[in-house]
């Protein structure tokens, strides 16, 4: 499973692929105060880019891939605002 899932804590690791969405989902419902962590984070199905834009899920850390990186924050930081 590319997403590791802890109480307030949701650890993105290597693909996070369409098949992950409901889960992420479900687990931003049952968790809204938590936070992810893109550290190792290599690619980020659509699906689970817009469940955490919709969510406002705040971000613990951001993937040390830069391109990757750069792509989130701009979808994710201006819908914190």
């Amino acid at each position: 499973m590319a997403i590791a899932y802890g109480k307030d804590l949701a650890r993105f690791d290597d693909v996070a692929s369409v098949e992950e969405a409901e889960t992420l989902l479900q687990w931003v419902q049952d968790c809204p105060s938590g936070q992810v962590d893109f550290t190792t984070c290599r690619h980020l199905h659509a699906a689970n880019l817009q469940v955490l834009m919709a969510a406002r899920v705040a971000v613990a850390a951001w993937p040390q891939d830069e391109e990757l990186a750069l792509w989130l924050q701009a979808a994710l930081t201006s819908r914190q605002e």
